[in-house]
Order: C-alpha cells, then structure tokens, then sequence
C-alpha cells in the first residue's frame, strides 16, 4: 500500500484456554438486538472470533426493503468485517440464528414459537437497537428507544437462564449537566406520560410541539435514551442489569480491523467531508475535549460487563460510562490538526477541491463561510452540471451535509466532565489474558496514529478508495492545490479592483502604495549613477 501506514488485521486466536471471559461464554446462548448496526456487527464478530465455544446467538432481525431475515443475516456475514472469520473459521457462522421481530411492534414482533426459544435458552442479552439519528421524530424516538427497551425487558422477565442484560445507553443521555456520574439520573419527564402523548397525538402536531417537550436536550435521541434508562430501572425488578453508556463511537482501534468503519456518522462525515474538499467550515469550540471512543473498546467493555454481571453479580445496577475524556482526552483543535494533516497524506481519490478550511467559534462567521463555500458552489457546480446536460446533485450532497453537521454542532460547543470509575475497575479486575483479548485501556491509545487510520479507514471502507488509486489521487491534489491557490489570488485581485472603483480612500491608499514601491525601486538606480 502507498501511504503513510497500512490497514491491516489484528486478529487474537480463536480459542484462548486462559481466558476466563471465553469461558464464561462457552456453551451459553446470546441473544442481540441491533446486530446490523455498527456496533452490533462488532459484537457478533467479536463474540465469534474470541469467544469460540460459544453455543448460539440469537440475532433479531426485521425483514427490510423486500429481503427477508436469511437474506439479511447473508448480508451481514459478507461484510467486510467477518472477512476472516470467512476464510478460517465458517463454521461459526452457522451459530448465528436469525429472529424475525421487530423492536416497534407489540411484543417485539417475535412469534409464540421464537418467544419460547429465546425464553428457554438465552443467558445473556445485549439490547443495542435504537435510532441513533439525532434529528428523528418523536414518535419513532419512543417506539424504538423507549417502547423497544420496555418490550424487550417483558421478554426477558420470561428467560429462565438469563444471567446478564447490557443495555446500550449514550454518555449523552444527560448532556443537560456538566458533571455526569455513573449512576441513572432522574428522567426529563415521565415516560409513560410521553407514551401516551405520542400514541394519541397528531403527527404532525407532535412535530410542532417536539421543542417544547424534550426541553434542554438538544434532540430527540438523547431525550428518549434518558427515559429509556429509567423504563429500564423501572421495569426490570430483580434482573441482572447493566448500562453502557458510549460517548460518540468512531472506527475501529485495533478490532476487527483497524479503522473499519461502516457509516457517515459523527466524525466520519467530517472526515469524508473535509477529504473531498467539500466540507470547510464547521461551528466548533477548539480548546474543548472532544469525547470519543473506538468501536472496539465499547464492544470489549459490552463483553467484559456482561461476563461481571453474571458472575458477580452486584446488588445494584451498575453504569459504566465508556468515555475518553477524563483517561485520554483530544480536545477539537487537535482532531482539526491531525486530521488535515492526515487527509493530505492519504488523499482521497478526485477531491471537488483542495481540502482545507477551518472550524469556526463565531456562529455568524460560521454561517457567513457555509454560505461562501458551502452553498454557491454547490449551486454553481450544478448550473454547470446542467448546462452541460449532466444531472446536478452537489445541492443535494451540500443540504444533507449541512444537516449532519448541524446535528453535531451541540456536541462540539460544549464540554462534560464524565467519571469513570466502574469502567476503570472492570478493567483492574480482568485477568491478565482478558485485558488483552477484550481491552477497553483506552489509555494507551496514540491519537495521531488512530486519526491516521481512521482517515485511511474512511477512504477504504466508506468511499470504496482502493489503495492503488493513491498515485492518481495525489497527482489529482496537486492540481487542486494550484487551482486553489490561483482562485485565491483571483479573489484578492477582484475585491481589491472593487474596492479601488468604489473607495476614494482605497485608491489614494493605491497611488501612495505604487508611488512608494517606485521610490524604492529607483532610489538605488540613483545611487549607482551618482558620479564619484
């Protein structure tokens, strides 16, 4: 690979006998919510490939688009991730089980059949589906986020076997303070009142009316992930719970494969953003620390929570909240440092323009840049795009940009101060081969490295960059980057003419600046000639 570092595997061996983690999970069945996700592609990799006795792993899945749950499953076993466990172990695979349901119906949509094999069988669960999109409505925030947790805590009342439930929150939930501890904080609202008001209210009304209800949270997803932690609280009785709570997760660190990454979420997008020159602007505070945690060490905790669940099992409900802040912090003008170092090392393939820009700590100067150049090229690239009878799309590309970093904005205009002790004394009390095989030490992570694999991970994996288009790619660069330089001092030409025509002041200042730069030029000329 031409470029700066390689993306390559750090697999741990399929079987470990001094893994008590491993086995743990031997001959226990699973069950997973949200296992197409992001994160939950990672853990069924994971639990695979490190946990090798395992026995089943229930997946629910609903039939989506036409394909149904056997389809899916095939999708999800030929992402690139489960490559290896492909090529030398496929037998695993064949411990997924694919549960037709759906977390929005009444009993999860799961049939009396299913029910029973789940009720009879699983032993520890991981509920990680949700909507994770900050801007999405109401009614569907609470079906998923609030309703899907309630229906899935009624299902697990019924499994006989249940020894560990991992909840997935958000470190988030509470972005309404700044200190945030590792303990269930009393709910914006009552969530049985939110039910009923999404369940008889008009849509488009409850739309209307949505600011009003979720108050000081910046969106719906963070509102609902807080009642969801209380519903959960409420109705679990004498289950053995736990809650994860991930700050914002990002590409893989080491696991399955460092920098695998599989959406355009949170940094990623500004990462494919900023890379193909068409993201220069960004309303974020530079000196705040910027939260956030790698796939793989949310997943290594996930495992390692549950394993403490059911062995130990705690008196109370324990919360781990799975940040970086307080062990290893980046604040935002690091991340715009490394990065743009990082994108012009490994550039992408036929950047619009040459990736630069900054991120902005004025709103009006930020909105002023979004307009200058965000908005009118991306009009004028699809007046071209029209004139030449080509389809015009970079309006398009620029709004739904435009509305993903909105989404981020709330999240890099403040800072929290996160503790994480429970997070810090799992790891104390792993064994050493576990705190190999499942590290969630985010302490030892090298930021620029990572940000470099990150970049390398958005290239390959999102925009389907192959490493051998690097040559083109940086040739390409140079060009863009003459091409920027030359607009530039276009630019300076142009305002500066305008300023002459219409400023009797800038021209004044104009003549005085030629008459001095002729004075200098010939006062040494005089000096030569003067006789001797």
């Amino acid at each position: 690979m031409e470029t700066g570092m390689a993306i390559g595997r750090k697999a741990v061996s399929m079987a470990d006998p001094g893994s008590p983690i491993a086995e743990f999970y031997r001959g226990r069945c699973i069950m997973i919510t949200g296992a197409t996700g992001f994160m939950g592609k990672v853990l069924v990799e994971k639990l695979l490939r490190s946990c090798p006795d395992i026995a089943n792993i229930y997946l629910l899945m609903r039939p989506k688009r036409g394909a149904d749950v056997m389809t899916r499953l095939d999708e999800l076993t030929s992402a690139t991730l489960f490559d290896w466990l492909r090529k030398e172990h496929p037998e695993a695979l064949n411990k997924l089980v694919p549960i037709r349901g759906d977390i929005t119906c009444p009993e999860l949509g799961i049939s009396i059949t299913d029910q029973k094999i789940l009720a009879e069988n699983v032993s520890v669960v991981f509920h990680s589906a949700a909507t994770v999109k900050f801007d999405e409505a109401l009614k569907l925030s609470v079906a998923m986020n609030i309703m899907g947790t309630k229906r899935l805590v009624e299902l697990c009342h019924k499994m006989v076997k249940l020894e560990a439930l991992v909840h997935v929150s958000t470190a988030y939930c509470n972005c309404n303070r700044q200190e945030i501890g590792e303990l269930v904080y009393p709910p914006p609202a009552d969530p049985d009142k939110i039910i009923q008001c999404v369940e008889w209210m008009d849509e488009e009304l409850l739309n209307t009316i949505t600011p009003k209800i979720i108050g000081n949270r910046p969106n719906t997803y963070t509102f609902t992930k807080a009642l969801a932690e209380h519903v959960l609280i409420k109705q679990s009785g004498s289950l053995p719970v736990a809650i994860v709570r991930p700050s914002i997760v990002t590409a893989a660190w080491h696991e399955p494969i460092p920098g695998w990454v599989d959406n355009l979420n949170g940094p990623t997008g500004m990462i494919a953003g900023a890379g193909k020159g068409v993201l220069r602007t960004i309303l974020c505070y530079r000196d705040l620390v910027a939260d956030l945690v790698p796939v793989d060490v949310a997943i290594n905790l996930l495992i390692s929570v549950a394993w403490h669940t059911a062995t130990a099992r705690p008196n109370n409900i324990l919360v781990y909240n799975c940040t970086s802040g307080s062990l290893n912090p980046i604040r935002w003008g690091d991340i715009e440092s490394i990065g743009h170092e990082c994108i012009l090392k490994n550039p992408f393939s036929n950047v619009l323009w040459y990736p630069g820009g900054s991120f902005k700590s004025s709103r009006l100067l930020n909105m002023l840049c979004v307009l200058v150049f965000h908005s009118a090229p991306a009009y004028l690239f699809d007046m071209v795009a029209r004139i030449s009878g080509k389809k015009p799309i970079m309006v398009r590309v620029h709004d739904k940009l435009q509305r993903a970093v909105s989404c981020l904005e709330f999240f890099t205009t403040h800072e929290w101060r996160f503790t994480n002790d429970n997070m810090t004394r799992l790891m104390a009390r792993l064994h050493p081969r576990d705190r190999k095989i499942f590290n969630f030490d985010i302490a030892d992570l090298d930021w620029k490295v990572y940000w470099e694999q990150y970049v390398l991970g958005t290239r390959k994996f999102i925009l389907k960059e192959d490493p051998s288009t690097f040559p083109a790619a940086r040739s390409h660069l140079r060009k863009m980057y003459y091409l920027h330089r030359l607009s530039q001092l276009v630019t300076v030409f142009l305002v500066w003419r305008l300023l002459i025509a219409r400023s009797e002041t800038a021209r004044y200042m104009w003549q005085n600046l030629v008459a001095l730069i002729l004075k200098l030029v010939k006062s040494p000329q005089s000096t030569l000639s003067r006789p001797t």
